[in-house]
Order: C-alpha cells, then structure tokens, then sequence
C-alpha cells in the first residue's frame, strides 16, 4: 500500500495549491475528491450559521471563481490532465448541492453521499464538459453539473418530505 499522502505540484504554502488542494485535503490517499468534499462540509456549516443560504450561495460562486484560477496554476505547475490532488471543484460542487439542504446532519450527509455519487457517475453533461473541457474551468465546470442532479434530488426530497 502507499503513502497515505500525495506529493503536491507546488509547495502548499503556495495560495493556488493552498486552494486548489483545499488547504492539503486533496493530498490524502485514497479517494481525494472524497477527503475534500468531506472536507467542505464545516466550512458550508458554518457560513449557512452565520449568513444562511444567500452566503453559501456568494460562497460558492467565489470559490468557483478562485478554484477556476488556482486548478489552472497547479494544473500547468503539475503538467497532468485534471490533477486528482485538485479538489476546490469538490468544494464547490459540494457547497452548491448544500445551498438546497437545510442545517441538520442527516441532510449534510445525504448531500455529501449524493454529491459524491454523481461526481463518480458524471451524469450528462458532467460527463461531456470532464471529456471537452480543459484548464480550470474544466475542472471546475464538471462537478458543479455533477452537482445539479444532487441538488435537484435534495430538493425534491425537501418538497416531498
């Protein structure tokens, strides 16, 4: 078995790897993507607390926006195709499917467990925009459609439940 760690592209104090690795979640082995949506979820809670959905919203939509700059600068500082340590694109998909649950653990969980199922599936177009989509944005762009069936069926669920 290996290393319980990655090696990173860029030194972690660098902010791009900071961010892009969601400040070293993204270096744990095995499943990355897993670590750093898991590793989204306290963040979430505590800017829904603090300033409920509209702020998590804002959130989301800046870390998007960073994470498109910082996977670009690791993705070029690294050389590889969608690097597994980048998992800012986790966060945001994560946090977005977290806009729609409210604050209690059970919905937190079914939103981590949905989000990480459709990430792994890439349902159309997640799929489409993971396979024609480079740089930052493509990193990015395929899990917050990912994203989407998860929020939908949180969503779905609420008005249901």
């Amino acid at each position: 078995m290996g290393a319980p760690f990655s090696k990173a592209a860029l030194p972690l104090s660098h902010p791009a790897c900071l961010l892009a690795t969601w400040f070293g979640s993204g270096l744990l082995r095995p499943a990355p993507g897993t670590w750093g949506s898991l590793a989204a979820l306290p963040f979430a809670w505590i800017i829904t607390y603090y300033g409920g959905p509209i702020a998590l919203a804002a959130a989301t939509v800046l870390i998007f926006a960073l994470g498109c700059w910082a996977s670009d600068v690791y993705e070029r500082a690294g050389g590889d195709k969608d690097p597994g340590v980048v998992v800012i694109d986790e966060v945001a998909g994560q946090w977005l499917v977290l806009i729609a649950a409210p604050l209690d653990p059970w919905y937190y969980l079914a939103a981590f467990v949905l989000f990480r199922i459709c990430d792994i599936l890439k349902p159309w177009p997640a799929g489409w925009a993971d396979r024609k989509l480079s740089g930052g944005l493509g990193i990015m762009m395929d899990d917050i459609l990912a994203a989407l069936y998860a929020v939908a069926a949180i969503a779905a669920f609420r008005v249901w439940y």
